[in-house]
Formats: structure tokens, C-alpha cells, sequence
């Protein structure tokens, strides 16, 4: 897992573009489909003029159509880069983001939603995933018609005040620049027979001297079979 702060300005691509297509391998029944992805980019001022731009490069899935030959298991490895960069008057104090995904089976991720299951909805859950998740980050997950789930990518291991392991599933940094990246974090899907969608979703939460705010940027969504 690559962490870093950067204070670095990336342009934004915009959330229009067309995702293009291209096979990683050449087996007809078994080729790997990358999908480079636009990322996002989104801005706000927060109640006390604090101005917080949080943007997403590199974004990129590879598909797997088919695991064990059967319909209902996909798997997909999911890259990306968290851009997170505050302005204005106040003061910083710090900052933590969240980067994960949501997945849902034979319903419309989009808009911050989803849409097109009798049952369709979503759990967004914080800093817990829905799902396992491996000890580098991603998730497994089941899913039936009209479910949705979401999961934060991030397994990230540090010393508590004890000595002891501790893990988190959020990047915290200090003063006004922070980032984060993920390279080839795993979704696994099991369960559903029909089309699959996913879509990342970052928040980000800021502090000041006079306020706490948090700010979500939602990525394009993918088909993963």
C-alpha cells in the first residue's frame, strides 16, 4: 500500500468521459478486461470558508468475467489515487479519508445511489466493511437481485499507544495535503446470476478550528459482468 502526502494539484477529469476497453489477454473465454476509469473531482466550502478539494486519479478496474466457470462468481482488482488539498482562511488541523466501493447486483449504481432492484439499497458503514476483507484491503462479497453493499479498500496497520497491532481503514494526515493509493485491491463477488456494477466512493473528513465536515466524491461505475 503506497501512502503519501503530496500537495501536488492533478487536474480533475470529468465524470462524462467513456470508459474504453481493452483485453489484457488474448484467451477468448478467459481474458482479463481492463477498464480505465475518469476518477472524479469535486470541491466545497465548508460553513467556516474552509475550502476543500478532493480529486481521484488513476483510476483503473480489471475484470474477471468468470471464476470456477460459473456465472455467479466475479472477480475484479480495483487501483486508484485520493487527492485531498484545503484552502482558505481557517486553520487546518487535520483530515482522514476514506476510500471504498460499492457493489450491487442487478441494480443502477448511480447519482450516490442505486436504482433497478424490488429491494434495492445501500449501507454506506463508515470505517467497518461490509464484506471480508483481506489483509491488504478489498473485499468478498454475496449478493442476491437488488442488493447492494458498500466496503472501504483500506487495511491499514500501526502500533496503538500500547504497543499492540491496530488497523484502520482510513488515512489520517495533518495540515492542509494528503493522499492516498490502492493498487490491484480485490473485489470478489459470489451469488449474483445477473449483471453486476461497481462504483468507488471516497469520504473525506476535515477539521478546523471551527468546524468538522465531511466531503464524498463518487466515482464512475463499472459493469463487473
Amino acid at each position: 500500500m503506497n501512502i503519501r502526502k503530496t500537495a501536488a494539484r492533478a487536474a480533475g477529469v470529468g465524470a462524462a468521459t467513456v470508459a474504453a476497453l481493452g483485453l489484457l489477454s488474448t484467451g477468448a473465454a478467459n481474458a482479463d478486461t481492463f477498464v480505465p476509469l475518469p476518477g472524479g473531482d469535486i470541491t466545497q466550502t465548508l460553513s467556516d470558508g474552509t475550502v476543500v478539494r478532493v480529486w481521484m486519479t488513476d483510476e483503473s478496474a480489471t475484470i474477471s468475467p468468470s471464476m470456477g466457470s460459473t456465472p455467479v462468481h466475479r472477480n475484479a482488482w480495483v487501483s486508484g489515487t485520493v487527492h485531498v488539498e484545503i484552502s482558505g482562511e481557517t486553520t487546518a488541523k487535520k483530515g482522514k479519508i476514506w476510500p471504498g466501493y460499492v457493489v450491487g447486483c442487478q441494480v443502477n449504481i448511480d447519482g450516490g445511489g442505486v436504482s433497478g432492484g424490488p429491494n434495492a439499497s445501500v449501507d454506506w458503514s463508515g470505517e467497518q466493511a461490509e464484506g471480508n476483507i483481506g489483509a491488504g484491503g478489498g473485499a468478498t462479497l454475496s449478493l442476491g437481485p437488488g442488493q447492494a453493499r458498500s466496503f472501504t479498500i483500506l487495511d491499514l496497520e500501526a502500533a496503538d499507544d500500547y504497543g499492540n497491532e491496530d488497523h484502520s481503514s482510513g488515512n489520517t494526515f495533518n495540515g492542509h495535503s494528503g493522499s492516498i493509493s490502492w493498487q490491484d485491491s480485490t473485489i470478489g463477488l459470489t451469488g449474483c446470476g445477473g449483471y453486476a456494477q461497481a462504483r468507488s466512493v471516497v469520504r473525506v473528513r476535515v477539521e478546523t478550528d471551527n468546524v468538522m465536515s465531511t466531503v464524498t466524491l463518487w466515482g464512475q461505475p463499472f459493469s463487473i459482468g
